[in-house]
């Protein structure tokens, strides 16, 4: 490796050790190879002619290795297309073919290689500069100095010397993505170490700020970007990060160019005021993609796209949408769960071209409703309100039904494992919030798939429950029952069952309640937010004093009678929701039934899956009831 790659790949690579993970993203190597020929092939061929041997051999090295990687990736619809442009890379590099043919070449595969094995492409919120300068200040300045110039107090003496990151030449050629790629894996054959330690927003934040120190703000940038509407309709995170301000300098000219990049590096926070719905810009562009693919007869693809769309473009604006225009967010979601599924069942063309026509005016509806004068403090109340009662009802119902249920038992010693795990939950919902705000985002997917698997694993213990509960519901039987097996059957093993049930049907609420009071909280009305908390709050305090002062005069027959059909029906709302979610995740493949009503209370969906989840339910109660009641009779 030449004394120049060397002194490149130290520069982007920064400081700390190279984990194990490291290791486990070969798709993300070879884009990184990929991008390092497309940047530096130009320093080895012009006109033809091999201007620098060592760096001509290292280029045909990095094309060689980059087919040989893909070749090793798990196979896709996508991988033959992708080895065929790594075959012509090499045949360029080896025909010593003109650097801007090079470098097109090895773009192109590079961004098919990310559509083909996708990876995240830029944050999912604008990063936090002061972090990303604490990061380099701790980690990086030492050797590349705190302006960046390559010349830290530990630079003396390294072999390759630390990189130069306000060298301009190098920095119009490099996008903010590349270097957060390097800065998460390292780069193999160097004596670098990763930051793949480090959360994601603290890896962006790092770029960032490494990014901008070959672009000093002179203020012209500020200016340009409030006074260009098309630039800002058409800037987006995404783009941002994944452009080099060499191409971003062929549409705006070198000297506007780097002004604009000095701005939004430094102020990256300025489009995501600008766009406040930024994640519809990547719902946007999944679909498109998404119709490509179908059009080539790519059904798979096109389906993976279409999920994406809804789990990393619609999801993380459904909570703020939902508090703004709920009707909204339910045609959105139903729209693209139809178009999920027409893909699936090799609708034409015309009518998938169609589908996404309607969605993408969904968007600008939504786009409406998600802009920052959009909210007002009556709306932000109703919808904390909402939310909040809606969310906390199901779990209260099920938790004072576990507590009047324990003191009409007589069982008061086990109380506190219920306590203690709704307790828990609150906890845990606290740690939740703190992660998803300073440590970790809190993807789609993981949100759908913690309510699917929570709501399902819920609606299978209450199946259980609200048979046993029906079979007790005479006193003959109950008297039998406690004669017999209760001074027993609530041992530690039990006790720990009623704390796992109510931490998980908490925890599901709670977790569900963070994401939408995050969003809403973002929105500004702060006061008006906690001011419907605390009508919520008090809401559902009335509900539980009024419940287990209802449960104290009632019967322990008709207790027992009324817990029982309670907790049916709570156990088919849970795996309605439960199929629901899993189906937004895309692990349940969605058959939408046209014309069905959609009540979420009830965990009603208009999905065939859903309804017979349901129904599914229903019939596993019936058969249970119905047994109860033939046993009791004998």
């Amino acid at each position: 490796m030449s004394f120049r790659a060397a002194a490149f790949l130290l520069a982007v690579l920064l400081l700390g050790a190279v984990p194990a993970q490291a290791q486990t993203a070969p798709a993300q190597t070879v884009w990184r190879l990929l991008d390092y020929i497309a940047v530096d092939y130009a320093g080895a061929v012009a006109d033809g002619k091999i201007i620098s041997a060592a760096e001509y051999q290292e280029m045909v090295e990095f094309s060689k290795s980059a087919r040989e990687r893909i070749a090793l990736l798990p196979v896709t619809t996508e991988k033959t297309a992708l080895m065929q442009k790594a075959g012509a890379l090499e045949k360029l590099i080896a025909a010593k073919s003109a650097p801007e043919a090079v470098a097109i070449a090895a773009r192109a595969a590079a961004a098919d290689l990310i559509k083909a094995y996708p990876v995240p492409l830029a944050p999912t919120k604008a990063p936090d500069l002061a972090r990303g300068q604490q990061l380099y200040a701790q980690n990086c300045a030492a050797c590349h100095g705190a302006s960046g110039n390559g010349k830290g107090p530990d630079s003396v003496g390294l072999d390759p010397p630390p990189i130069d990151f306000t060298d301009h030449a190098r920095a119009r050629e490099r996008s903010l993505f590349a270097l957060f790629q390097v800065i998460e894996q390292g780069l193999d054959g160097t004596s670098m170490r990763s930051f793949a330690e480090l959360p994601p927003q603290d890896r962006w934040a790092l770029a960032f700020y490494a990014g901008s120190l070959a672009y000093p703000d002179g203020g012209e940038g500020e200016k340009i970007w409030k006074a260009d509407s098309p630039l800002r309709k058409d800037m987006t995170l995404e783009k941002l990060v994944g452009t080099t301000p060499a191409v971003l300098a062929a549409s705006l000219g070198a000297d506007r160019a780097n002004s604009v990049i000095a701005y939004l590096r430094r102020h990256p926070e300025a489009i995501a005021a600008e766009r406040s719905s930024g994640a519809l810009t990547v719902a946007r562009a999944r679909l498109d993609e998404a119709l490509a693919a179908y059009q080539r007869q790519d059904r798979r693809a096109a389906k993976d796209l279409a999920l994406s769309a809804y789990l990393d473009g619609f999801e993380p604006v459904e909570p703020a949408l939902s508090a703004r225009d709920h009707a909204l967010m339910i045609r959105i979601e139903g729209a693209m769960a139809n178009l999920r599924a027409g893909i699936a069942k090799g609708e034409p063309v015309q009518t998938v071209r169609g589908q996404i026509a309607a969605l993408d005016a969904l968007f600008a509806q939504a786009e409406i409703a998600l802009a920052p004068g959009a909210s007002s403090g009556m709306s932000s109340f109703i919808a904390a309100f909402t939310i909040l009662v809606r969310e906390g009802l199901e779990a209260l119902l099920i938790v004072i039904a576990m507590i009047a249920f324990l003191n009409k038992a007589d069982r008061r010693d086990v109380l506190p494992y219920v306590h203690g795990g709704w307790v828990a939950a609150l906890v845990g919902g606290a740690a939740t919030w703190a992660a998803a705000t300073w440590l970790i985002t809190i993807s789609g997917a993981s949100r759908e798939l913690t309510e699917g698997f929570g709501s399902v694993f819920a609606a299978a213990v209450l199946l259980w429950v609200g048979i046993w509960m029906h079979g007790k519901s005479s006193a003959e039987a109950w008297q039998r029952y406690i004669r017999g097996t209760m001074s027993h059957a609530l041992n530690k093993q039990s006790a720990w069952f009623l704390f796992a049930l109510a931490f998980i049907v908490v925890y599901r609420e709670v977790f569900e309640t963070i994401l939408f009071y995050a969003a809403i909280w973002s929105q500004g009305n702060g006061g008006s937010v906690l001011a419907g908390a605390g009508a919520a709050i008090t809401v559902l305090a009335v509900i539980a004093v009024v419940m287990m002062r209802f449960s104290r005069r009632l019967p322990i027959g008709k207790f027992f009678a009324y817990s029982s059909w309670l907790i049916a029906v709570l156990a088919v709302v849970l795996i309605g929701k439960g199929t629901s979610a899993l189906q937004g995740a895309g692990y349940i493949a969605i058959n939408p039934l046209a014309g069905f009503p959609r009540v979420e209370i009830l965990g009603l969906y208009p999905t065939r899956e859903g309804l017979i989840a349901q129904v599914l339910m229903a019939v596993l109660l019936a058969i249970g009831f119905i047994w109860n009641g033939r046993r009791g009779a004998k």
